[in-house]
């Protein structure tokens, strides 16, 4: 089935409705937060942005979020979850009312802080969406509705980054602009806690309870799990192979997100507002690409096998790294933004299928806490080797030629595995 028949088969279940409500306007709120930290961070008009203050932000940004995400799913198995998606809503209203304040007062720590704390707060209550989603959808429309509500949720913060973007440009350059994104954001974040109220207060369960001793070695037991994790990975060539290109991706992908807030920062425009304009044309690009590479993969997996698709969508990416990105013309580089937008839905998506294929239901969640902690910890170092190799202006076209040929070296490389998959007896592939 496609993608919009799924999603029209699963909005017909009035509690879905509510869930997935949540998600979107949530989500929506996550996009406009974002655009806010964006405008502050990478576009303030009273200086230019250096690649090392870009990769810093990204970590300082990314990498709580990833410590925390192996631990949220033990805590909300003990939570009511409802209860988590509205405290957490708020929570985060909270703090993008203080990321606000701060802002009028001036950069300072205390900012970053807040960002931190919002981001860590976002992983529960996303934690609190995918743990809620059996309650609210039949057995059989499961995995449709884990096909298309992160899809959806992906294009709402794609189009609540570009609303975002578009009141900072409204807004102006400098504090008051972006304060005026960040309080918008908060309203949002109340309008997801009213959302989640339309469900039940044990609607999403749990219905188990356990003692606070089975909290604490459930925590101690997820670095445990992880680990085994890694290695029931490592035993399952589909799996491993898969997670190894969306690492290899992320991290190409971190590099080039860091050159283009350069490029428009500090070689394109002028920086401030201009620059935010110029940045909100090509995120916008990019969303529509996450957008048409998530709707176009299961339609290609049905006429190709999952390897083949990542090869020719890695291949595309070299392509328009080199025809559309190397000559940093500002026409053209929205249109490679718009392919490895395509690429990194559709790769992501791919991946996520062949990880639920080829590892075992007891080590499914380890293995995408695995999963996700690798999704942002390579995108940051992409990020920091961007700081390292790209210039100021953001204009490095020997890393530009370095990335076209990394994704056309891993391109070769699952043309290679297919071939050998092929050859091979179909047992090896268990």
């Amino acid at each position: 089935m496609s993608f919009f028949g799924d999603l029209r088969t699963v909005l017909q279940g009035s509690r879905f409705r509510r869930l997935f409500g949540t998600r979107l306007v949530s989500q929506f709120s996550d996009g406009v937060y974002q655009a806010g930290l964006a405008g502050f961070v990478f576009f303030n008009p009273e200086q230019h942005t250096s690649a090392a203050a870009v990769a810093t932000a990204f970590a300082v940004l990314l990498l709580p979020f990833s410590v925390v995400a192996p631990f949220a799913g033990v805590l909300i198995d003990r939570w009511p979850r409802r209860q988590v998606l509205l405290l957490s809503a708020l929570a985060k209203a909270v703090l993008a009312v203080v990321s606000a304040v701060v802002v009028t007062g001036g950069e300072g720590p205390a900012f970053f802080v807040a960002a931190l704390l919002v981001l860590s707060v976002n992983r529960f209550f996303l934690s609190g969406l995918s743990a809620g989603l059996p309650y609210v959808v039949p057995r059989e429309q499961l995995m449709m509705a884990n096909a298309v509500t992160p899809t959806c949720g992906t294009v709402a913060s794609s189009l609540g980054t570009g609303a975002g973007l578009v009141l900072g440009v409204l807004g102006g350059a400098g504090a008051l602009g972006t304060g005026v994104v960040l309080v918008t954001a908060a309203l949002g974040f109340v309008g997801a806690g009213l959302v989640s109220l339309s469900l039940g207060y044990r609607e999403l369960g749990p219905h188990l309870e356990r003692e606070p001793v089975e909290v604490r070695d459930a925590v101690r037991g997820s670095v445990r799990g992880m680990v085994a994790g890694v290695r029931h990975i490592w035993s399952r060539p589909p799996a491993r192979d898969a997670l190894a290109t969306i690492g290899l991706h992320r991290t190409l992908f971190g590099i080039s997100s860091l050159m283009t807030l350069l490029l428009y920062d500090n070689t394109f425009t002028g920086g401030g507002v201009a620059g935010l304009a110029g940045f909100s044309v090509a995120a916008a690009v990019l969303a529509i690409g996450f957008f048409l590479g998530a709707v176009a993969t299961p339609w290609a997996t049905r006429r190709m096998t999952p390897g083949t698709w990542i090869r020719l969508q890695l291949l595309a990416a070299a392509v328009a790294l080199v025809l559309f990105a190397l000559p940093f013309s500002p026409v053209l580089f929205p249109v490679a933004a718009f392919v490895l937008g395509f690429v990194s839905q559709g790769v992501k998506v791919t991946v996520d299928t062949l990880v639920q294929r080829h590892v075992d239901d007891a080590f499914r969640g380890r293995v995408f806490s695995v999963y996700d902690v690798l999704f942002n910890a390579t995108f940051v170092l992409g990020a920091a080797l961007a700081a390292a190799l790209v210039p100021p202006s953001g204009a490095g076209a020997t890393v530009v030629i370095g990335m076209a040929a990394v994704y056309l070296a891993a391109s070769l490389a699952w043309s290679l595995r297919e071939r050998v998959t092929v050859a091979l007896p179909e047992t090896t592939e268990a």
